[in-house]
């Protein structure tokens, strides 16, 4: 691999999804494909207004396979094909009394959105993937999911179950070219996760830089940190790299 490799161009020619794109690091990752040339679908239930401009933007919920369907059938007519897939839509809501006081219908809607999303996304466009010539899956996890939280135990668990998803995916699919890997974030400064963590050292009473003080590096992470690794994966630069789950943490889960 020649060692003048521009990144700026790395892109050219390739086609892309992102769920969970119109904020956040989806939108992030959306732009960092864009910027090296991709021609880029984003997928969420709104726009905001860091939604990529240069991105086609469908409206549709993950949640539901009739959802899946719509914006998978949507994103392909639009791409004309598909090489990179990018499994970014997640979250769930906490609960301050821990794991015994979380309803039963949070449990469904977290495991249908961090999991059974990215499930029954791949599959819709999996025969996509098998013809494009340099296929990759990234899928985005939680440091959440080797790390016990009892407030978000469902979340825990929905993503411990993607990362497994994905090493049985990535076996599954090598023959035929298709890479799957799993990025695993920790804390990222955005809106909505400063927000939430807000919530929780408020709620607790816990110091407002706990998030900070579990991160060895002593910062919590950027969305560029998370990008760049997306990136590597779902390029030529990564092109022997299957099965693998990148932690961009900080350090927080080498302890």
């Amino acid at each position: 691999m020649s060692s003048k490799l521009d990144l700026s161009k790395e892109f050219i020619g390739r086609r892309a999804l992102v769920t969970g794109g119109s904020r956040g690091i989806g939108a992030a990752i959306a732009q960092r494909l864009l910027d090296a040339g991709a021609k880029v679908v984003v997928a969420a239930r709104s726009r905001s207004d860091v939604t990529p401009a240069a991105a086609t933007f469908i409206s549709g919920d993950v949640r539901t396979s009739e959802g899946v369907k719509a914006i998978a059938a949507e994103a392909l007519a639009a791409l004309g094909g598909l090489d990179i897939l990018v499994n970014n839509a997640g979250g769930s809501r906490g609960f301050l009394g821990g794991s015994p006081t979380i309803p039963d219908e949070e449990w469904q809607d977290t495991l249908a959105l961090n999991l059974l999303a990215a499930v029954r996304l791949t599959n819709a466009v999996l025969p996509a993937l098998r013809a494009s010539k340099a296929a990759a899956v990234v899928n985005i996890s939680s440091t959440a999911a080797t790390i016990p939280y009892g407030p978000f135990a469902h979340y825990c668990a929905a993503k411990a179950a993607l990362d497994t998803y994905s090493r049985t995916l990535a076996v599954e699919l090598a023959s035929s070219g298709v890479r799957v890997n799993v990025v695993t974030p920790g804390p990222v400064a955005t809106p909505s996760a400063d927000e939430l963590r807000k919530t929780f050292t408020d709620g607790m009473g816990i110091p407002a830089d706990a998030f900070v003080q579990q991160v060895p590096l002593g910062r919590l992470g950027t969305t560029d940190d998370v990008v760049e690794v997306v990136a590597l994966l779902a390029s030529d630069r990564g092109r022997w790299l299957t099965g693998g789950n990148y932690r961009v943490d900080g350090g927080m889960t080498a302890r």
